[in-house]
């Protein structure tokens, strides 16, 4: 952590050069701070809390009962100096919390400089879902809202950049990031270093998304697609080996960073030299895709999100022509394994822009349940079939899988490892089918609400299946108040009230309780 803060630092002093060295330049770096504090509880009945007073709320929640939270932070947005070339924003965000997985929790701590469309940001930041509804969607299935932020360097264009040459049809964003987990001293606390940890775990994310729209034509249609994907890598392993814990250094040079951002590259430095090689690293991803219709009065879109672990789903296909013997590990026949597509996420959105008690409507089905098949074969010096099927989603054998401190980073309705009574980090109902619905509205200027319902059938793992179907019902029902009054402008009270009811995260009920204070100030 020392080492963001320290780049953070060295980033204030750019700020002059940002604003053209004027005093006007320097004084902007302390403009438009916003400031909030807040104070949350939440109280419940059951095993735990309820799942959406849990879920996709960047990591700042507890899956205990009864929980609660005094935060406070002050952010300066890098748009603040949107009329300029170069742009400057900087945040803290800190919470001390009671009955979360830390007592004192740093949310956000970060810096960014941004010229013309590029930007670097350097440190731990909340960042929203692309191409989904952040409010009412389930979740993304790779880079979501889940986990609380990992810090990193990043390199981005954040915001739609318009593509020379293509008459402004055709825009670009996305980010190639490094960064480092932080959950060193949960996952000891949580496995009591019995079961499967990683230490000092390295992370390498990179999106790339693309428009098709014209904002200059009044043309309804536009398509946006997307490919993210994200590698755990480096850090120490430990794993139990015939009952007694075993240790191993995973790779971490240059050329590590470079297989994480190429996979196929390298191999897990636990696996045995005779075996077949699986590429270095944890690597993960989805396609996106949405298709929006927008007209004055209301916007309609559908999207799909379809994950994957390795080329078996990233491709639906997998070469199949190993020869035998001497040569088992050679590539001698055209012959090939295709996959048929069935595990995605598909969703449906409508927009009333003038909506007051409705104004966005979300449904989305999720199936997972196939995982390119139940059965799992690397080719080997007897066998040249190589099936590869079992992926096994959002786990792995070396790494602590697609989490952090304890919560899933995608979609929540891969069940979370903080739900596991046995201390063993690995989500254990990854294969579903889910329906769920989200529905939002604002009454009136100071009054909104939103409403999420979630059903799910869990088969569990293949590794770990259920010995029955289990089904699960998520309910969520919020409100916020936000008065307009001048003597208590700012001021922001939120009521939720959650409901489960099923096998998998059990049967609870609860409340949670916020208030909160916002405002802008400048030195």
């Amino acid at each position: 952590m020392k080492f963001f803060v320290y780049i953070i630092l060295m980033c204030m002093p750019l700020s002059v050069l940002a604003q053209e060295g004027t005093d006007d330049g320097i004084a902007r770096l302390f403009h438009n701070i916003q400031y909030t504090g807040e104070a949350q509880t939440t109280l419940s009945t059951g095993d735990y809390a309820p799942f959406w007073l849990t879920s996709n709320r960047q990591g700042l929640s507890s899956v205990e009962r009864n929980s609660g939270y005094l935060r406070g932070s002050l952010i300066r947005p890098a748009e603040t100096d949107s009329m300029r070339r170069w742009r400057i924003g900087y945040g803290a965000d800190v919470a001390v919390a009671g009955n979360f997985t830390s007592t004192l929790v740093i949310q956000q701590l970060f810096g960014d400089v941004r010229y013309r469309a590029l930007g670097l940001s350097v440190g731990a930041k909340e960042r929203p879902m692309e191409l989904k509804n952040n409010q009412l969607s389930t979740g993304s299935q790779t880079l979501g809202i889940n986990a609380r932020p990992v810090p990193q360097v990043r390199v981005e264009v954040p915001d739609w950049w318009v593509v020379p040459y293509t008459r402004g049809w055709l825009q670009v964003k996305g980010h190639v990031a490094y960064g480092k987990f932080t959950d060193n001293n949960w996952q000891h606390d949580f496995t009591h270093q019995q079961s499967r940890y990683a230490d000092n775990v390295l992370l390498h994310t990179k999106a790339g998304y693309l428009r098709i729209y014209n904002e200059d034509y009044d043309y309804p249609l536009s398509l946006e697609m997307g490919l993210e994907m994200a590698c755990q890598f480096g850090g120490t392993s430990y794993m139990r080996v015939d009952g007694a814990m075993q240790k191993t250094e995973n790779e971490s040079g240059l050329k590590s960073f470079w297989h994480a951002f190429i996979p196929g590259g390298g191999s897990d430095s636990y696996e045995d030299q005779y075996q077949f090689k699986n590429a270095e690293g944890n690597h993960l991803g989805s396609y996106l895709i949405r298709l929006n219709y927008d007209k004055r009065d209301w916007r309609a879109s559908i999207y799909a999100d379809h994950y994957f672990e390795d080329q078996s789903a990233m491709f639906l296909v997998d070469y199949n022509g190993y020869g035998t013997g001497a040569s088992w590990n050679d590539r001698v026949e055209r012959k090939y394994f295709f996959y048929g597509l069935k595990d995605i996420q598909l969703g449906a959105e409508v927009w009333l822009k003038r909506g007051t008690w409705v104004r966005n409507i979300v449904a989305e089905y999720i199936y997972s349940k196939f995982q390119s098949g139940p059965v799992y074969h690397d080719h080997n010096q007897g066998t040249p079939d190589h099936i590869s099927g079992q992926d096994e989603y959002y786990n792995h054998y070396i790494y602590p899988g697609w989490q952090h401190w304890g919560q899933v980073m995608g979609n929540p309705l891969y069940t979370s490892p903080l739900y596991n009574e046995k201390g063993e980090i690995y989500a254990k109902d990854t294969r579903f089918m889910a329906f769920h619905v989200g529905i939002s509205g604002q009454p009136t200027q100071e009054l909104s609400y939103r409403i999420l319902g979630t059903w799910k059938e869990g088969l569990g793992t293949y590794k770990q299946p259920f010995t029955k179907h289990k089904n699960q019902v998520n309910i969520l029902m919020e409100a916020n108040y936000a008065f307009s009054q001048s003597k208590l402008k700012g001021w922001n009270i939120g009521v939720g009230l959650g409901y489960d009811n099923g096998e998998i995260v059990g049967d609870n009920f609860g409340c949670q309780l916020s208030i909160k204070k916002t405002g802008v100030f400048n030195f």
